[in-house]
Formats: structure tokens, C-alpha cells, sequence
């Protein structure tokens, strides 16, 4: 993973794969390390790519599925089971929509774009999914063209039902896979002794970011250090539309309307943030690296320390095996879905365009600009 290795200042200083420049707390594997700049960019590009290219204008929700620690550290382990749970999410939560409208599969289908999050505020291995789900369904109309239809706001009931039916769902899955044994009511994981190398390379690893422990190192196998600055809280919070089940948490209180193109493309740039913020990681007289916590802690913790090793430790376990998706697109939104090219939004054409021969058309199709300029950026981001 490290292209450039030279510690200063308690730091190793790496080359960052993007822009290649020399950057202190940049983790660099190629185009998915933590260049604070580079990754600031990705996460823009791509907010503005699926608001403008990809989601339709109609409402959307946000469903964020949590998984237990051991499930977390089985899909860092065995990136090849993310594809079939995403499966069995989706047609959950698809089958709910077209419940909720009265619909069966042939009648309706409904669409999502799911960005695959693997980390959380402490910078810890948490491997939840974001699913950005179109808050209805499509059905064609007399003249073949599709129609939306909007679905009504589930309830915390409703969110239960839908939790436990996919809970039910995975561990079917799991254990039919092999992943999972159910011997006399109980249910543990199975021995995971067919792993590559690198996978059991990486696992201590994976492990100790999953449970706020120290891999390797003279402390190995301790909780890493906290800092308690404000009060504990006494009392639990209790949020809406969020379903709670044995370490399985699925919230679905996010939502955009149709005409609110801004606040959807706010919410695709926290989906794809980075991992880390320039602001939250500092050096302490000592050469420790502090860690500042989004949020505090129910025991009031607000920072976390830890040696250069040990946070090096920490953003080699958040970096993903190589090929691997972390947005992937479902039902109508998918690459080669027949209703796509109908429902996407469309470019409005310039007169420059109008005028083009049909021959033009075709070879230029494909020469739009991957990426946005800084300039566009800025604008976007900062209205500047």
C-alpha cells in the first residue's frame, strides 16, 4: 500500500496516487487512499455525477443497514458476500414499496443507488450500506412510457418488519453459503481456515480496527486511548424511523424531495466523504496522533489517541481489496436496465448540438467530460 515511507514527525509521509504529491496523513492505494484534497474531489465528482446524471427527480430515502461486528469483519474479510446481501436488501426493501402501492414485480420496479461505506466517525473498520432508494415505484403507462408512483412514509412498525425480514433472509443466506452453522439453536460462526493469505493477513488487522483495539505493537490486543471532555449522557435518545435488532440497525428517516436537487446532492457528498478530516487529526507535544470524534460518546469521550503506528494500523484495515465496487446501482438505475435511459435525467441539448449531423452524434456521445473543473467544483460545493 505505501508508495513513499519516510516517517516525520511521527507521521509517515506518503505519495498520494491521485495528484502525486508528498502529503502528511495521506494513506495512498492508488485511487483509494485518504489525500485529504483528493478524496475531497472524488467525493464532489461523484455527488455531481449521480444528481445529474444518474437519480431521477423524484423523492428519495435514505435506508442505512448497520451490521454486527462479527458480520462487519466477515464482509472486510470476504468482500465477495457484499454483492449477494446487497441482493437480498434490495429485494426487501423493493418488495415493501411495491406492497405499498398495490403492485406485484411485472406491474413495478423500483430503483436504488447503493454507496458501500466502510468506515465510521472514529475512524474504525464499520462496513455499512447507504442506500439511496427511490421513495416509489415505476409502472408503464397505456402508451408504454413510465409512470411514478409515490409510496407513503413507513412507519417505526413497518421498519421493524421490514429489519427482521431481512435479518431472516441473511442468515439463510450465510448459512446456506456456509459462512454461518446453526447447531442446536445457536448460530457462530464457521472456521475460516480456506481464507488466502491475504486475507489472514489482514485480518488481525480488520479485527482490531472493528473493535477499537491495537493490532500489533507493544500494546497489542489494548483498547486504544480516549480523552473524556464532556459530561456522560443519562438518558438514551430515541430516534425515528430507526429499527434496532440483536446488532442490526436500519434507519430511514432521510428524505429528499423531488425538487430538492441541493439537499440530495448534500447528502450523496456525506455519503462519500473521506475517512478523515484535515481539522479532526492533529499531533500532540508527545508526537501521538489525536483524533477528534464527530460526535462524543455516551461515556463522554471526545478524543481518541494513538502512536503513528497504531493510526497507521487503523487506515490499512479501512482500504478496500482492489476491483472492488463500493457504489453499485439497482433495479431501473442499473447499467443495462431497459427503463434507464427514460427515467435518468436528460441533458438539455444546446443549439450547437442541434445543428450536429446524426453521423457527429453518435461518435461524440461518448466525449463528455469525466471530470469536473475546480473551478465547477468550488461553485458547486461553496457557491463560490
Amino acid at each position: 500500500f505505501l508508495e513513499c515511507g519516510i516517517l516525520a514527525h511521527g507521521f509517515l509521509r506518503l505519495r498520494c496516487g491521485d495528484c502525486g504529491h508528498d502529503k502528511l496523513l495521506a494513506f495512498s492505494c492508488k485511487r483509494r487512499g485518504f489525500c485529504p484534497s483528493c478524496g475531497a474531489r472524488r467525493m464532489s465528482q461523484t455527488a455531481a455525477h449521480l444528481v445529474e446524471h444518474v437519480i431521477p427527480h423524484v423523492p428519495v430515502r435514505q435506508w442505512v443497514l448497520s451490521l454486527p461486528i462479527p458480520l462487519r469483519l466477515l464482509l472486510a474479510a470476504q468482500p465477495e458476500l457484499v454483492t449477494p446481501v446487497l441482493q437480498v436488501v434490495q429485494r426487501v426493501v423493493t418488495r415493501y414499496l411495491l406492497d405499498g402501492v398495490g403492485l406485484n414485480g411485472e406491474e413495478g420496479q423500483g430503483g436504488a443507488v447503493t454507496l458501500i461505506q466502510r468506515f465510521g466517525s472514529a475512524a474504525n473498520l464499520n462496513i455499512h450500506l447507504h442506500c439511496l432508494v427511490l421513495d416509489g415505484v415505476y409502472r408503464r403507462g397505456a402508451d408504454g412510457t413510465p409512470e411514478f408512483v409515490e409510496v407513503a412514509a413507513p412507519t417505526d412498525e413497518v421498519l421493524q418488519a421490514v429489519l427482521h425480514r431481512i435479518i431472516t433472509r441473511l442468515m439463510k443466506l450465510l448459512t446456506r453459503r456456509g459462512v454461518l452453522v446453526e447447531e442446536e439453536g445457536s448460530t457462530y460462526m464457521a472456521d475460516n481456515d480456506g481464507d488466502s493469505d491475504e486475507a489472514r493477513t489482514l485480518r488481525p488487522l480488520q479485527a482490531a480496527a472493528c473493535t477499537y483495539r491495537i493490532a500489533f505493537g507493544p500494546r497489542a490486543g489494548q483498547k486504544v486511548l480516549t480523552v473524556q471532555g464532556a459530561m456522560p449522557r443519562q438518558t438514551e435518545f430515541k430516534q425515528t424511523l430507526c429499527a434496532d435488532i440483536n446488532g442490526f440497525s436500519l434507519h430511514a428517516a432521510v428524505r429528499c424531495a423531488a425538487d430538492d436537487r441541493q439537499a440530495l446532492e448534500q447528502l450523496c457528498r456525506y455519503i462519500t466523504r473521506p475517512a478523515l478530516a484535515n481539522d479532526r487529526v492533529q499531533c500532540n507535544a508527545a508526537g501521538q496522533v489525536v483524533l477528534k470524534l464527530k460526535t462524543a460518546w455516551r461515556d463522554g469521550t471526545t478524543h481518541l489517541v494513538m502512536s503513528p503506528l497504531e493510526f497507521m494500523q487503523r487506515l490499512a484495515a479501512l482500504v478496500p481489496r482492489p476491483r472492488l465496487h463500493l457504489i453499485r446501482f439497482h433495479g431501473v438505475l442499473a447499467p443495462n436496465a431497459k427503463l434507464r435511459a427514460l427515467v435518468v435525467p436528460q441533458e438539455p441539448e444546446s443549439p450547437a448540438q442541434a445543428t450536429q449531423p446524426a453521423e457527429c452524434e453518435a461518435n461524440c456521445a461518448h466525449h463528455r467530460p469525466v471530470r469536473l473543473s475546480w473551478a465547477k467544483l468550488l461553485k458547486r460545493v461553496f457557491e463560490l
